[in-house]
């Protein structure tokens, strides 16, 4: 079966490459990075390229910007505009794999934000959180938020080992369909 996801998090940090490596490996699926925000020596696509070792397309980053910050500061630094009318899903004949950058409310230029973007690309998301002082309050505003733009969460990652009190929390605001998996701790 054919899948489309767009992997966001509940911040910078917390393994949505790496997680975006597994379900990669895991759907044979096609990765795409819409705006990769510094680190143009080591890009998101090309940790996923290391990580991946079947024959997959990586497709190119929509906006690759020089300086690591938010995506509007970066591209204002680059002299860039970006609008959500520049991005149109690659096709691909597998099932793809979208990263976002940074979180959901991480803003793309002075009016939209990461959750536009996957709003504007239609596609289901993959929720990744680690447990941190803070990630209870971080999972709960990102599951609502995405249900208040009608943006279907298909799967929550708990990436690393959480205290039992933090999920049990964080799992009764999951919608029952939501599927949950744990994995070992990883990050980038």
């Amino acid at each position: 079966m054919k899948k489309q996801v767009f992997v966001s998090g509940i911040g910078t940090g917390i393994g949505k490459t790496f997680c975006s490596a597994m379900l990669v490996k895991l759907w044979q699926a096609d990765y795409w990075k819409p705006i990769q925000s510094g680190d143009l020596d080591m890009t998101d696509s090309m940790t996923i390229r290391s990580l991946v070792d079947n024959d997959i397309t990586i497709f190119p980053e929509r906006y690759r910007l020089k300086t690591a910050a938010s995506p509007h500061e970066s591209a204002q630094i680059d002299g860039v505009e970006i609008s959500l009318n520049d991005f149109q899903l690659p096709y691909s004949q597998n099932s793809l794999v979208v990263e976002g950058a940074g979180g959901l409310y991480v803003p793309i230029n002075e009016d939209e934000f990461i959750i536009d973007l996957i709003e504007h690309l239609k596609l289901p998301a993959v929720l990744v959180i680690q447990d941190y002082l803070g990630c209870i309050n971080h999972s709960v505003l990102s599951i609502k938020a995405l249900e208040s733009k009608n943006i279907t969460v298909d799967t929550v990652v708990f990436n690393g080992p959480f205290s039992t009190a933090t999920e049990r929390i964080i799992r009764r605001h999951i919608p029952a369909e939501v599927a949950c998996i744990n994995i070992p701790w990883f990050h980038k």
